[in-house]
């Protein structure tokens, strides 16, 4: 279907004096048409001209897509992809960086996410597409292609976190999903069993990790704090312990505000040292500072099911772990990570936060301030539309 740009100006003014509305200038900077999904992206110079084209309670964009006969239009504007390019242009120039101190097989996923960010600086219009045609894995499979090594990713069940699984998946980082478990209170039934679903279909492993948050969960009741920095606190150190103690290179998080050059760190893991010194003992000096990037060494028991009686010791990153915040790192908005995970059945629940918050919510009506303040500032970022923000808001209120 070709559309021309002269054209659709000529029709969306057609509509708007049809119905009534203002006869004002169209400006239209590009229009791209996804032929496989029926889908018409309009971009406009800026919000203005996004909001010519959407019409007064999107009247103006419904007649447009039925004239036309697509699936669906999705107008956006210009100016709102200014700041996420430059952020994912730091976000690469530091990524750039650190794969350089990485070998083969740990530099294979971080090739792979170095030219889907390419991809997306590219394209920053539509994710969606963009991770169709990026030539990644078979997210189907269920070998380890890149040498056995694990990436640890930290997976709630909510969309932002299960869309991190999903793009580790397809770059190749060889996932094992971890669920923090404080309890029903923090994670109810609902949210496990959107980890367990998933996990199964991307044949992923998964382990729950026992949490005590009860002071979280006690002095937020009683009207002391907010919880949600406290336990998002929690929930990422142990995360991270249980990264470091297993000896993995990699951890993934699901956050969306730490874009930029801050959204992937070196952080101290002291990979080597949490190993008994008696057991480094019978290795020289020599083997320890060779060019390879790991060694075994006898160990008692098993880690992470290995039955080989060896422990894989990480030497990579000067005994760091990288962190890597990936719908961040990629400038995703929720509405991004809400059309990958519902690709993938994973459904954005209504409301703000989990159970134990709004019972804080409700015995401490102005423990209110602070959420909506946490909502804001996901707007302020551009993650959250302003739409989606006042749904949040209207909920608590």
């Amino acid at each position: 279907m070709k559309i021309r740009k002269t054209d659709l100006t000529s029709l969306i003014s057609k509509i708007r004096r049809d119905i009534g509305h203002k006869d004002v200038d169209v400006n239209i900077s590009d229009i791209i048409f996804d032929e496989e999904t029926g889908s018409l992206l309009i971009i406009t110079p800026d919000r203005p001209e996004k909001s010519v084209i959407i019409g007064k309670g999107g009247w103006v964009v419904g007649r447009l897509r039925e004239e036309l006969g697509v699936n669906s239009i999705h107008v956006e504007a210009y100016s709102d992809f200014i700041v996420p390019h430059y952020r994912m242009g730091l976000a690469l120039e530091k990524l750039e960086t650190i794969i350089k101190k990485y070998h083969s097989p740990y530099k294979i996923p971080l090739v792979n996410l170095t030219n889907l960010l390419k991809a997306r600086i590219d394209n920053p219009y539509d994710f969606d597409a963009v991770l169709r045609e990026f030539n990644g894995l078979d997210i189907h499979q269920e070998q380890e292609p890149n040498g056995g090594f694990k990436t640890v990713v930290a997976l709630s069940g909510g969309v932002d976190s299960s869309t991190s699984l999903i793009i580790a998946k397809m770059l190749g980082f060889n996932p094992r999903a971890v669920t923090v478990n404080p309890g029903d209170i923090i994670l109810p039934r609902y949210f496990r069993e959107s980890v367990e679903n998933l996990t199964q279909k991307l044949g992923v492993k998964h382990q729950y990790l026992e949490v005590d948050m009860k002071e979280v969960i006690d002095g937020s009741l009683e009207g002391r704090f907010h919880p949600c920095g406290r336990c998002s606190k929690t929930i990422e150190e142990t995360v991270f312990n249980f990264a470091r103690e297993n000896n993995i290179p990699f951890v993934i998080y699901g956050d969306l505000l730490s874009s930029g050059a801050q959204s992937i760190q070196l952080e101290e893991g002291n990979l080597v040292n949490s190993l008994e010194k008696d057991s480094l003992d019978e290795f020289n000096s020599e083997k320890l500072n060779s060019s390879v990037d790991t060694f075994s060494i006898p160990k008692m028991g098993n880690v992470l099911g290995d039955n080989t009686g060896l422990m894989k010791v990480n030497l990579l990153g000067n005994e760091n772990i990288l962190r890597i915040n990936l719908p961040a790192l990629l400038s995703l908005k929720k509405g991004d990570v809400k059309k990958i995970a519902a690709n993938w059945d994973v459904k954005k629940r209504g409301g703000y936060g989990c159970p134990l918050i709004g019972e804080v919510h409700r015995k401490h009506p102005y423990m209110r301030r602070f959420s909506i303040q946490r909502v804001l500032r996901e707007t302020r970022a551009g993650v959250l539309e302003p739409g989606e923000a006042l749904e949040q808001i209207t909920g608590m209120i």
